[in-house]
């Protein structure tokens, strides 16, 4: 898959997903003492933007899969493309594993729906600790590319960069802080489709950023699209290749911006969806 900047498709989805609630509580809460101090004042709150910018662009690279074989796929029939916002009696998942819906339905809908949660869970606060990355990549990815893909993504989350986000070297916050990093599907479309393979692109806005006394990374919205090539392995879908490009993003509206606390406790008590086509 190519780096990001070169991938030109934009997924336009009119609305067309509807949400169901996840059985589990996923949001991220921090309960005990965390390891690390105060977020240097010399990282300054406009980092934020170029880090998440740098994040993308790396992990996009890390999860390269191999070229893409277009012979044999068909166009998406206009029947599985973007549609009104409607049930469409697919049940989105009918298991879990490691916390994340599995078991969706060998069909379109089906690959709009897992493209949509592996892009909630992939964009989650999880991601950014070595253990919880590896669970999930093993979670969702191919088995033959899921330790390339580990591999590329450990060098991604990067000290550097953790530090940049205000983390440690394991991804943990400074004490008395919450790091928040939450990925909301606003629709799915499919490009590609056929029984054994999907190219499905979500169009999302995310939140990232520290919560807590005078932090210096406040959480920030994002806007991409993302871009997931499915396989059917194993009974379910998994990545086989992903990308990632920025936009489209909307005017921001004039609603004041809430206060570190009111984030924090926002993201504590508003549980996450489990999405389905």
């Amino acid at each position: 898959m190519s780096h990001d900047d070169d991938y030109v498709d934009y997924a336009t989805p009119e609305p067309g997903t509807r949400t169901r609630f996840a059985e589990g509580d996923n949001d991220a809460r921090y309960d005990g003492p965390r390891r690390g101090g105060r977020v240097s004042p010399s990282r300054a709150m406009i980092t934020v933007v170029g880090v998440v910018v740098l994040l993308i662009a790396a992990i996009a690279f890390a999860n390269r899969g191999g070229d893409s074989q277009d012979d044999g796929k068909t166009t998406a029939d206009p029947d599985t493309n973007t549609q009104p916002t409607s049930p469409t009696g697919d049940t989105p998942a009918k298991t879990t594993t490691n916390g994340i819906p599995s078991g969706f339905p060998q069909s379109a809908a089906g690959a709009q729906s897992a493209a949509a949660n592996f892009a909630v869970a992939l964009g989650g606060d999880q991601m950014f600790t070595p253990e919880g990355r590896h669970k999930l990549v093993d979670a969702l990815y191919t088995p033959d590319l899921a330790e390339k893909t580990k591999t590329g993504m450990d060098a991604a989350y990067s000290e550097e960069l953790l530090a940049n986000l205000g983390l440690d070297a394991e991804g943990e916050p400074p004490s008395g802080m919450t790091f928040i990093s939450r990925t909301v599907p606003i629709g799915t479309t499919v490009k590609e489709y056929e029984d054994g393979a999907a190219t499905v692109a979500v169009w999302y806005t995310g939140l990232i950023g520290l919560a807590g006394p005078d932090s210096d990374v406040p959480v920030r919205t994002t806007w991409h699209t993302w871009t997931f090539e499915l396989q059917w392995s194993g009974g379910d879908w998994k990545i086989a290749a992903d990308s990632q490009k920025r936009g489209p993003a909307p005017v921001p509206g004039d609603v004041p911006a809430a206060t570190d606390e009111q984030i924090e406790d926002a993201v504590e008590q508003f549980g996450g969806f489990t999405y389905a086509r």
